[in-house]
């Protein structure tokens, strides 16, 4: 099932958010410290943004297994990007016992679909060059890159 985020969900949500970013870590330790992106107060804190919506998916206890953190962005009156506005992905996992199942395309659907529902033009989404079967499964959904962002290490 998929629904919002509620607050008895934040130390599930907590334990997936140490996975993502295990994998990060693993694939670039010069960037990513172990730890996680968001604490128990700034998760609280987006669960009463309307701006930033979590979609859970959950199994038949009404554990979290997954999750799917959304921005919603418009850049009104901008010198040069017109003014659509976009959902974005912030960050997606899917518990690592539970991958390969289909959960992450069942949390993008329902991105996709909220989206559709605040009239937004796109939806975007980062996803890190060390993280390669996360790119083939944006990819499977049918994404395609919209620029690249570069670096040169030092």
């Amino acid at each position: 099932m998929i629904r919002y985020a509620r607050e008895k969900d934040i130390p599930r949500i907590g334990e997936l958010l140490c996975q993502v970013d295990l994998i990060h870590h693993n694939g670039r330790p010069d960037i990513f410290k172990v730890g996680r992106k968001y604490s128990d107060e700034e998760l609280l804190a987006l669960l009463g943004d309307e701006g930033r919506p979590i979609l859970v998916a959950t199994d038949d206890e009404d554990t979290v297994i997954g999750y799917c953190f959304c921005i919603l962005q418009q850049h009104k009156d901008d010198a040069v990007l017109t003014d659509v506005k976009t959902l974005y992905i912030d960050d997606l996992c899917v518990d690592e016992t539970v991958r390969g199942k289909g959960i992450g395309k069942l949390l993008y659907d329902a991105a996709v679909a909220l989206a559709g529902e605040k009239g937004c033009y796109n939806l975007t989404l980062n996803v890190w060059a060390c993280n390669p079967s996360a790119q083939r499964f944006y990819e499977k959904c049918g994404m395609v890159p919209q620029k690249t962002y570069m670096e040169t290490i030092l």
